[in-house]
């Protein structure tokens, strides 16, 4: 299986001074504040959002060099992005992130909340000095938009009557927006043709999709250390993703189980096994790999490069992670 560091090669040099950059940009008054940022950017992630903004940036500039603001663009959606997982972890009271222990375990929830605060106010002036009041309105509707997806959250918890058009939806709000809106932006940036600026947004939008139905997958599927976080968290918080809500179609008394919140012994387990024997994880599968389909064709107006492949080899990589 291709990992995100081959994949990522044709930015890799720019990952690296991003990297560097984040930890001077979120330079805190504060010691504990600082602390914490040190704490989340120098946990090593994926950096996922960002290289897709630099492989965009790098495919629509060809044969230029990449702008200043592009590589500013790259550190916002980043800054963004660590903001929401912050908050995210103080919601789902989680102690662990990528393996390592989430701000609130480490600082507690008020060092947490104002961190997660704090990022997204950084983010917001670097957005602003941007000067390009497109690019204002796309990712202040992003952060807008993680609110709306962690509202729906909160009032869907353990609602068997949730659609998967609603958990779509959802899945936009918390994981998709930010992608295809950065897309977007990095094209808006560059100056490229109307059509194909929001070719990018949906090629955002669709690869946004495809992971976090991988990972609401994967949340049933993978181990706890695969997953740096506790498995099967969702379900046990009554957030229902796309395998239970394909499995209740099929299993009528997984709903009974859900209803009365997993309440007694052995309802957990119960409900495990009837997602286990129903196709809710193959017909997950099949809706992954559709956006991730879905995402390439929108790819098709940028000339041949190396990043277009990059970004063409992104969208298998997200499936192959089932495998």
């Amino acid at each position: 299986m291709t990992s995100t560091t081959s994949l990522f090669s044709p930015v890799e040099a720019d990952l690296r001074v991003l990297t560097d950059n984040l930890k001077t940009l979120v330079s805190a008054r504060h010691p504990i504040l600082f602390a914490a940022a040190e704490h989340l950017f120098g946990a090593v992630g994926k950096r996922v959002r960002p290289a897709i903004v630099l492989l965009i940036s790098r495919a629509t500039m060809l044969p230029e060099e990449i702008t200043p603001r592009h590589r500013r663009l790259a550190e916002i959606t980043e800054m963004i992005h660590t903001a929401s997982l912050v908050h995210d972890d103080v919601v789902d009271e989680s102690e662990l992130r990528r393996g390592i222990p989430t701000v609130h375990s480490s600082f507690g929830n008020r060092i947490a909340v104002l961190a997660g605060d704090f990022l997204f106010a950084q983010s917001s002036w670097y957005l602003a000095n941007l000067d390009n009041l497109q690019v204002v309105k796309l990712l202040s509707e992003v952060i807008k938009d993680f609110a709306e997806g962690e509202i729906q959250q909160g009032l869907n918890r353990f609602d068997t009557s949730l659609t998967i058009e609603a958990y779509l939806e959802k899945s936009y709000y918390k994981t998709a927006s930010l992608i295809a809106n950065s897309s977007k932006a990095a094209a808006i940036l560059s100056e490229v043709a109307d059509d194909l600026t929001e070719d990018l947004y949906q090629y955002g939008r669709h690869i946004g999709l495809a992971f976090q139905i991988v990972d609401d997958i994967l949340d049933f599927t993978a181990s706890t250390e695969g997953l740096g976080k506790p498995a099967c968290s969702d379900l046990k918080s009554g957030n229902l993703t796309a395998p239970v809500l394909y499995a209740l179609e099929e299993k009528p008394y997984l709903e009974v189980l859900i209803d009365r919140e997993f309440s007694q012994d052995g309802d957990i387990e119960q409900a495990l096994a009837f997602i286990s024997e129903s196709k809710g994880i193959d017909r997950s599968r099949e809706l992954a790999t559709h956006h991730a389909q879905q995402a390439v064709q929108h790819l098709l107006k940028l000339p041949a490069s190396e990043c277009r492949q990059a970004l063409i080899d992104l969208a298998e990589y997200v499936v192959s992670r089932l495998y």
